[in-house]
């Protein structure tokens, strides 16, 4: 026993060795780097169990609130919860750890389902959903006359961004994502500017030293700095922070049930445009409605129906192989399925708020996984929810 005591202790002297030659070396990566920002990062993800961002880590960042007004009810379909999901479905949401599924048709819920304990209530990160939601208000922007049009310069707005070829950039460029910023959409990379964005503490800093290094307006490349920097437009052309306009022109006015929070980069800073409005099912299906009624809602017009017709259009652009990109407008993604022209808000593993107008549908899932990436841009999973749909209601 003596014999095999000191063998124990002497393998687990040579793992705590391992684990502290580790830790220092990550130690020194982080101080050698600069990026003091890991430290936060690592605290939420890996020692938490996740080795990536989730759906409510949004508990563990600090954060802005959209302030609601008023509630508005959706209204009930009479047939409420009486469709019931196809069975190939079934094994995509439990694979995909679905948490909330919901189908709305001629502006009533039809369908809804909840899974791991969440609810209608339940708070959960849109992550890049939020990019339409800044769309919307760019748009609600140009129409109180505070920004001209999209063909206005970003320099118009942000001075301090302006050298070299970033004062090709136009406002359009950003919607569209073609804005040749030197930005690298990396979601797996610890040390990349996307980890950075959603880890660290200057957003704005590590936003405006961006440089434009290929032309503006030609090719489409997803990138969340686009998103950013519409988000700082917005503030600096309205003279508030982007939870207060979105409360103010978006959340009020729709009557949104709960407050919103809007992670920020530090305690009282600068909102996650690219991400992060953290909100449930109910209230992030407002801007489907929003849009299914060409701007309008419930007799006010909220956002100019030219602008819902431009930003659910394809942009005029090309993709990295040089073909035409047919399945991005302004913040908003676009897709066909059995002959229906779709539209819809993405995010991070496989959140999604889906219009699908000639059905006068939308549906919002959200969950912890996304399937594959998809030849045409667009995740497998995506279809499959919409197939599920289109077979529950025919």
């Amino acid at each position: 026993w003596l014999d095999f005591l000191r063998w124990k202790l002497f393998k687990m002297k040579k793992i705590l060795k391992y684990l502290l030659i580790i830790f220092v070396a990550l130690n020194l990566l982080i101080l050698i780097s600069g990026k003091s920002w890991m430290y936060k990062a690592i605290s939420i993800t890996y020692l938490k169990g996740y080795s990536s961002s989730y759906i409510n880590d949004f508990i563990y960042l600090p954060a802005n609130t959209i302030k609601s007004g008023k509630h508005q009810q959706w209204a009930t379909a009479s047939n409420y919860n009486k469709a019931k999901l196809p069975e190939f479905i079934k094994s995509v949401n439990e694979s995909m750890e679905t948490v909330a599924f919901m189908v709305i048709i001629n502006d009533s819920i039809h369908f809804e389902e909840y899974w791991h304990g969440y609810s209608a209530d339940t708070m959960s990160n849109s992550f890049s959903i939020s990019k339409s939601w800044v769309s919307t208000l760019i748009g609600i922007a140009i129409s109180e006359g505070k920004i001209k049009s999209v063909d206005q310069k970003v320099c118009d707005f942000l001075p301090n961004f302006c050298e070299g070829r970033n004062r090709e950039l136009s406002i359009k460029n950003l919607l569209t994502m073609s804005s040749g910023l030197n930005w690298d959409e990396d979601y797996y990379n610890p040390l990349g500017q996307a980890a950075e964005a959603y880890y660290g503490n200057d957003l704005s800093n590590l936003i405006k030293n961006l440089s434009v290094i290929e032309t503006p307006g030609k090719v489409f490349k997803y990138n969340s700095s686009c998103t950013q920097l519409l988000t700082f437009i917005v503030e600096e052309a309205t003279k508030e922070t982007i939870s207060e306009y979105a409360s103010k022109k978006l959340w009020q006015p729709m009557g949104a049930k709960h407050p919103a929070l809007w992670s920020t980069d530090v305690e009282g800073g600068d909102e996650k445009g690219f991400c992060c409005i953290n909100s449930n099912t109910r209230d992030f299906a407002r801007l489907g409605k929003l849009y299914m009624h060409k701007g309008n809602w419930n007799g006010l017009q909220i956002l100019d129906s030219s602008y819902v017709k431009d930003a659910t259009s394809a942009a005029n652009l090309l993709d990295k192989k040089g073909m035409p990109n047919t399945n991005y407008g302004y913040q908003f993604w676009l897709a066909e399925r059995q002959g229906f022209p779709i539209y819809y808000s993405r995010g991070l593993w496989g959140q999604y708020v889906i219009c699908i107008p000639e059905k006068d549908m939308i549906i919002v899932r959200l969950g912890r996984k996304f399937g594959p990436y998809m030849p045409d841009g667009h995740h497998e999973d995506f279809f499959q929810f919409v197939d599920a749909v289109l077979e529950m209601y025919p």
